[in-house]
């Protein structure tokens, strides 16, 4: 060893040893960071590839990567200091989250990332990157599974019986499901959950076309219906 390399072992050692930390740990805490940012981008562009919803929140998909790697970074200090694990713990503690999630595959995303990152932090590589392949084939399963069809709420007003049953009978090739019946005087509002397997709303033109029916309309459901 020269002379040059001492003293850059010395200044390093020096610094690691000042801050509570070990060469070993130093290169494992950096090893864990880079690999809690790749995965932390692979979930990201996973959601957004596999998002289903109307507007696609490009925030929520960088909080996954941003998730990924504070979580790996909270469990790398955790297993450093003792310490600073009972700080962080108290400060968690204390911390409150009012941002709603509404679609709760969302949660499933957000854990994942939460996951991965204590998985990394704690220095088990492996486990993560076979839990990512598993995650990414289950996510996979259910997205195929839910683009068989498309479900939706049809809310149709009419006044006589009679239009009723015609709307039905346009229904019946159609996978369909009564959820309300609401009779106001005359006329009756019904609402209907039905599933477009290729998205054609032809029916649509025809219910309009039934004489008694005042208006139709077809809204996508999300989950978020209230009857």
């Amino acid at each position: 060893m020269n002379l040059q390399d001492y003293f850059k072992n010395s200044v390093w050692e020096s610094f690691t040893a000042s801050q509570g930390l070990t060469t070993d740990f130093v290169v494992t805490a950096a090893v864990a960071m880079v690999l809690a940012v790749l995965l932390g981008i692979y979930i990201n562009k996973i959601y957004a590839h596999f998002f289903g919803g109307v507007v696609f929140s490009s925030s929520f998909a960088a909080t996954l990567v941003g998730m990924t790697v504070l979580t790996c970074m909270l469990t790398l200090a955790i297993s450093s200091n003792i310490v600073i694990s009972l700080g962080m713990i108290g400060a968690l503690s204390i911390v409150r989250y009012r941002t709603a999630i509404k679609d709760p595959m969302d949660l499933l995303y957000l854990f994942w990332a939460i996951s991965i990152g204590i998985t990394l932090g704690a220095g088990l590589y492996l486990l993560a990157v076979i839990t990512m392949l598993v995650m990414t084939f289950v996510v996979f399963l259910f997205y195929n599974k839910k683009k068989r069809g498309t479900i939706y709420i049809l809310v149709a007003h009419y006044e006589s019986e009679m239009a009723g049953d015609e709307i039905l009978r346009v229904l019946n090739k159609v996978r369909h499901q009564l959820k309300s019946k609401t009779i106001r005087g005359d006329q009756t509002e019904i609402t209907i959950e039905l599933l477009s397997r290729n998205n054609n709303t032809l029916f649509m033109e025809q219910i309009n076309k039934i004489e008694g029916v005042k208006d139709v309309t077809l809204i996508q459901y999300n989950g978020e219906y209230h009857g």
